[in-house]
């Protein structure tokens, strides 16, 4: 087990990057195939902007990766937090830090990126696509990002977590972001019985319906069960979804520059209803 964290711990750029690919890659072939919505958009328009947002992503990720290393050190210098307070073998301590990762820095995060008005603005990005596939999982305004981040640091210090578990649940979550993003159509049955454990793709389309209540649903990334306890689940016909935002003028969003604008531009503040 120590092994298997020492990995996690000096966990390369370059490999994180190339699980990225590899899973983006892998739900692009199978959307080909297997595709939701027949839709004839140009999806290699569509990915350019979205990537190219991702790149953010992976500098803001690499920042706080190098920056977590310096916690890490400090943490185990101070004993510091929950986890260094309770008397459990190793894997417990793993498998807590994963359901508490995924409640705070991912379901109650997102939560909150779309209850509180200033952070709504900055989060419109990733729901001002009007053609949900892989590529729109990576679709994040960089403060988005950044508040995320902070949230998941935040998490790791009161919890005194050590680093390989953080980067061993973000490599959990890459596959689950692309995973639950894809246009893919599975069985209804499938789908479905998925939703009881896990964020299935129906499930997620909910939440990039373009009406409220759908909109603020289903915030989950890996667990389904937050989103079960704290009444934000919804799965109904996938077939009545429609993607992008009834309140924002995102005429343009598939332009790149357009998308970093979008928090600070009037008009589509003007649009956005109060939360």
């Amino acid at each position: 087990m120590e092994g298997f964290l020492f990995f996690f711990e000096h966990l390369p750029i370059w490999l994180k990057g190339g699980w990225i690919i590899f899973f983006i890659t892998l739900f692009w072939i199978i959307e080909g195939y297997y595709s939701f919505y027949k839709s004839n958009f140009n999806k290699w328009k569509h990915a350019k902007t979205n990537l190219l947002l991702l790149l953010f992503v992976i500098l803001i990720n690499s920042f706080f990766g190098i920056f977590l290393t310096f916690i890490d050190v400090w943490l185990k210098k101070t004993e510091f937090g929950i986890l260094n307070i309770l008397d459990v073998v190793l894997w417990k301590k793993i498998i807590l830090s994963i359901v508490v990762l995924d409640f705070t820095s991912q379901y109650f995060v997102h939560f909150l990126l779309h209850k509180v008005r200033w952070m709504w603005r900055l989060h419109l990005v990733h729901h001002t696509d009007k053609n949900v596939d892989v590529t729109t999982g990576t679709r994040h305004h960089p403060f988005d990002f950044l508040i995320r981040e902070t949230m998941a640091l935040l998490v790791v210090i009161i919890m005194g977590m050590p680093v390989s578990f953080y980067f061993f649940y973000r490599m959990i979550t890459i596959p689950f972001t692309y995973f639950n993003h894809a246009d893919i159509s599975l069985p209804l049955w499938l789908d479905k019985g998925l939703s009881y454990l896990i964020v299935s793709p129906n499930m997620h389309k909910f939440h990039h319906h373009y009406q409220q209540p759908w909109t603020d649903s289903n915030f989950g990334n890996v667990l389904s069960i937050w989103d079960r306890l704290f009444g934000t689940f919804i799965y109904e016909d996938p077939k009545r979804i429609k993607y992008g935002l009834d309140s924002s003028n995102h005429t343009d969003d598939e332009n790149f520059i357009f998308q970093l604008k979008v928090p600070f531009n009037k008009n589509e503040i003007k649009s956005i209803p109060k939360k």
